[in-house]
């Protein structure tokens, strides 16, 4: 069975070697370059400090992984945040995607946050149909806005509220 957690420095090889293949082999991620272990300690340090980082596990082992982390740096936009989900190959349409976010969203509206943004590079059927079913609603999407793996892709935002809270809003923690 599925088990969702926080995420820790323990957690970074797990997500590194997660995220590696959607980096070199597809355009889902603008990064080029995989980011080692260490690296992906500091993301989840980062995103711990501000927002939040959780992993999927099954019978003990990292299968997936999401976090929150700032929408933009303006400050108005800080009850915002731009969210991702990312999992081993094999894990779409098990519900494990859906459990991550589910359980992101809780601690985001938790901090205090009110908005969870999202970009998916297009063609990407899962990832779409995955934001629809939770809620995600379109805003835009950036025309030949990447250049990866000798082509242009587009990327499609969408967004969902997190929480209502009254006005004027408190901080996020």
């Amino acid at each position: 069975m599925v088990q969702v957690r926080d995420a820790s420095a323990a957690d970074a090889e797990a997500c590194a070697a997660i995220y590696a293949p959607y980096v070199t082999d597809s355009a889902i991620t603008f990064e080029i370059d995989p980011p080692s272990p260490a690296e992906m300690a500091d993301r989840i340090a980062q995103a711990q400090s501000t927002h939040a980082w959780l992993v999927a596990e099954d019978e003990d082992r990292v299968i997936g992984y999401a976090y929150g982390g700032p929408m933009k740096p303006r400050a108005a936009y800080r009850w915002s945040c731009e969210v991702s989900v990312y999992l081993e190959p094999g894990r779409r349409r098990t519900g494990t995607g859906r459990a991550l976010y589910e359980a992101l969203f809780t601690r985001l509206t938790t901090r205090g946050y009110r908005t969870a943004v999202a970009g998916m590079t297009l063609p990407n059927p899962a990832s779409e149909g995955l934001h629809k079913s939770l809620g995600f609603e379109p805003i835009g999407t950036y025309r030949n806005i990447g250049w990866k793996l000798n082509n242009w892709h587009d990327v499609t935002w969408v967004q969902r509220p997190l929480a209502i809270l009254p006005d004027p809003p408190a901080e996020p923690s």
